[in-house]
């Protein structure tokens, strides 16, 4: 009984947001104002809260730009965390732009869509992703290119670094700063999640989306913790792979750090 009054609690709160949300953000998208990066972070807020997902936010975003954020990546609700925190752009794989709802909102957000098999359009995708970047945007890359059980992070792949390394001649300093960020999930109801339920938060890709977005209702409060880590200064002379194992050793610090529920030193 109670997960079919938090299902129509959670329809009811996103129906509305999106209502009163929607009509503004197709405006600022077909003129291009700054209102379609601010908007997106109301309506997860929103739907953060609707759907029992309660945020914790560790350290700092970075102020400087141009900025990629580099984050683990567990579950779909990565994208609603991250997104209720910052006002952020998402690179995604192409498929996401199909999928019922996510791949609405992920248009709506002014994700970058890649094409990863044709090597011809990734220049004119990176491209793109630098320019937004040099214009001011904050770009979020799941370095690891698909999800975990959120219990440790994936291989870190060194190739999708290109946007950033070609956004670096559009940045007035010479630099692109990469910040690492960890999703950890870390509770339900303020109950310590153990590695072996932390997997019912995580969504690895042989599991279908809606059976387990009424596992994560069933939840009811679900902890989240964001940890914003170090940046990397990304210039013309570093090297991409010693960038991307940077990168992966500060994510899977905060990472272990906050699944054990500690703090580094």
């Amino acid at each position: 009984m109670m997960v079919w009054v938090r299902m129509i609690y959670a329809a009811v709160v996103i129906a509305l947001a999106s209502i009163l949300l929607m009509p503004f953000q197709l405006l600022a998208l077909k003129f291009d104002w700054k209102l379609r990066r601010t908007l997106p972070r109301v309506w997860h807020k929103f739907a953060c809260h609707a759907l029992g997902i309660r945020v914790r936010v560790k350290g700092t975003l970075e102020t400087r730009r141009p900025l990629m954020l580099c984050v683990n990546h567990a579950s779909w609700m990565d994208i609603m965390v991250m997104s209720s925190v910052a006002d952020v752009a998402f690179i995604a794989k192409i498929e996401v732009s199909g999928w019922p709802v996510f791949g609405h909102l992920a248009k709506l957000q002014k994700s970058v869509f890649i094409v990863r098999e044709e090597k011809r359009n990734t220049g004119n995708q990176a491209n793109e992703i630098a320019g937004r970047m040099a214009d001011g945007e904050i770009i979020v890359l799941f370095p690891e290119g698909t999800t975990s059980d959120g219990n440790r992070l994936l291989e870190v792949k060194s190739s999708l670094f290109g946007a950033a390394a070609m956004a670096v001649p559009h940045s007035p300093s010479g630099s692109v700063f990469v910040q690492p960020v960890a999703i950890a999930y870390t509770g339900v109801h303020g109950i310590a999640m153990g590695r072996y339920h932390r997997p019912l938060a995580g969504w690895p890709g042989d599991v279908e989306l809606m059976p387990h977005l009424l596992d994560v209702l069933r939840m009811g409060a679900l902890d989240a913790e964001v940890s914003f880590g170090e940046p990397v200064d990304y210039r013309a002379d570093s090297k991409r792979k010693d960038v991307s194992a940077t990168i992966a050793q500060r994510i899977r610090a905060m990472l272990n750090s906050s699944l054990r529920g500690r703090d580094i030193a």
